[in-house]
């Protein structure tokens, strides 16, 4: 059976309180990312429940891969669409996703406080300094896979070179217009991989000029946009997210300062859940617990709508030359994004023991190879240690 059988699976039907009560017990304990979360569900469908088989999972994550937005997210409701169809996929989706947004929330209202106790400043000041480090960490470890794709043509291997330096150097410098740089390293690759003509190459790259841009006004209709453009344009999923959300959230629309910027991206990396919860943090910052709950709504809006709609057509998706060529040019340039989201993330750090303590995340992260929410954990208990004895964390 194949990812395009309409979302029927054969065997006992599954209820949807059985996917509310898996997928909710996933969403609470999957701490760790995407590579945590598709290691819960491969052990729920296909080890343990055997919903589904390896091959069709492995289908499922491959499937999900060729999509905008957060990956393991796609990945849970595209398994609960295989079992249930559409309201499957709602209703395990959004179990997936309501306690690491419910968490997330709780701790903005906290960090984001007009007058925060001092501790709770400490372990922000603290977690907001390692935010960098992991940043690089996350850009390393996408980097064997994309290379490998390139292939071992030293044509080939200069292009991810250069589409991988186009990324950084958008993501330190352009903030909201570096989606156009993406979708150019695709376009430039499906040009040289596959004989699309120009009149194809006009209509993928017309939208992205549009949707990289900031809304004219501000307010919820502001955020409605920042979070559409998350939710619809964030290739590769996770830190790429970054530049685009700083630039709107601090820079255009001033809804945080640089360092609420980095809680808001800490706490999406220490709470369960993908990191695109981050925007539930910004749209809190803008306007509230109704503008955490609709940013976040918005954000992963595309991606209900991206499985639902497109599953059973995700194997011709991924036989499409086209869209692999997409992916082969675009993917370097995502990365080159995550670590370059790293030069303005550091410099928004505004105290020297701060960087003590992002040299020892990047030391923890890539030296020692260790988890990115202990660091995060670890910095936050630094940044504790320091309020404490007297040293400036506002």
């Amino acid at each position: 059976m194949t990812v395009a059988d309409e979302g029927r699976v054969d065997g006992p039907r599954v209820g949807l309180v059985t996917i509310a009560r898996e997928w909710g017990g996933i969403g609470c304990i999957g701490f760790g990312g995407p590579p945590t979360h598709i290691a819960l569900l491969r052990q729920l469908c296909v080890e343990r429940r055997t919903w589904i088989t390896a091959e069709e999972f492995e289908d499922g994550i491959a499937a999900t891969n060729l999509l905008p937005g957060p990956a393991s997210t796609q990945l849970a409701i595209f398994a609960a669409w295989r079992l249930r169809g559409v309201a499957g996929a709602v209703v395990g989706g959004v179990c997936f996703i309501a306690p690491g947004l419910v968490l997330i929330l709780a701790l903005a209202a906290l960090f984001l406080a007009g007058d925060p106790p001092l501790w709770v400043r400490g372990a922000a000041a603290g977690a907001g300094s390692a935010v960098a480090a992991v940043a690089v960490q996350a850009a390393w470890s996408l980097v064997p896979a994309s290379w490998k794709r390139a292939g071992p043509a030293r044509p080939a291997r200069a292009r991810w070179i250069g589409y991988g330096l186009a990324g950084g150097t958008a993501a330190a410098l352009t903030g909201p217009w570096l989606v156009l740089v993406l979708i150019a390293a695709g376009l430039v690759e499906v040009t040289v991989r596959t004989d699309a003509g120009p009149g194809a190459v006009r209509r993928l790259r017309s939208w992205p000029l549009l949707a990289s841009a900031p809304a004219a006004g501000g307010g919820l209709p502001a955020l409605v946009w920042v979070a559409l453009k998350i939710g619809a344009l964030s290739y590769g999923g996770g830190f790429v997210i970054i530049p685009l959300m700083q630039a709107d959230a601090v820079d255009h629309y001033h809804w945080m300062s640089d360092g609420q910027f980095l809680n808001a991206v800490a706490l999406g990396q220490i709470t369960p859940g993908p990191v695109v919860q981050t925007v539930a943090v910004v749209g809190y910052a803008a306007a509230g617990v109704g503008g955490g709950l609709l940013a976040a709504a918005v954000a992963f809006a595309p991606s209900f709508l991206f499985v639902i709609l497109g599953g059973p057509r995700f194997d011709r998706l991924r036989a499409d030359p086209r869209v692999q060529a997409f992916l082969t040019g675009a993917g370097p340039a995502v990365i080159g994004a995550i670590a370059g989201s790293a030069i303005p993330l550091a410099l928004a750090l505004q105290h020297a023991w701060q960087f003590g303590v992002l040299a020892g995340a990047a030391i923890w992260l890539l030296a020692a190879r260790r988890g990115v929410v202990s660091a995060l954990l670890g910095a936050g208990a630094l940044g504790v240690v320091a309020a404490l004895v007297g040293w400036s964390v506002t």
